[in-house]
């Protein structure tokens, strides 16, 4: 079962899940649209995390994965921060760092990728990866 809003509450025009629009206005993670914006986010210091979130009409995991996001950023004390992907830049993103199931969580020091995690998992498994991957070095 998955608690999200359905899709039928989406405007038309608008093509954005109000989970992941949530992402945007509530948490302010920035949307990244262009490959500009992936290096300008990356090139803060720190770790971060991009969200692809894939097709939410074909994907109902993606809804799942705009509400864990936020929640894992709380449970890792702000660790990381994080940034939306656009839908014109998600496959290059996934095809670059082989990551093709969505919705995916990319991790990064600085510009340097250090994993990812795909689909939605227990929350065991999100503490347990995600704790891996930020003790590794960049690839």
């Amino acid at each position: 079962m998955h608690d999200h809003a359905p899709l039928q509450d989406l405007p038309p025009s608008s093509g954005l899940h109000p989970l992941i629009a949530r992402l945007e206005t509530e948490f302010l993670y920035p949307r990244l649209a262009s490959a500009e914006d992936v290096t300008g986010f990356l090139a803060r210091p720190g770790q971060h995390c991009l969200f692809i979130p894939g097709d939410p009409r074909r994907n109902l995991e993606t809804a799942d994965a705009a509400v864990i996001l936020p929640e894992l950023r709380l449970a890792f004390q702000n660790a990381f921060d994080c940034a939306v992907v656009d839908e014109a830049i998600e496959t290059a993103l996934r095809e670059q760092y082989r990551a093709l199931k969505t919705p995916g969580l990319l991790f990064f020091r600085e510009s340097g990728f250090l994993g990812a995690i795909e689909k939605v998992r227990d929350w065991s498994d999100y503490l347990g990866r995600i704790t891996h991957i930020l003790s590794l070095q960049p690839a």
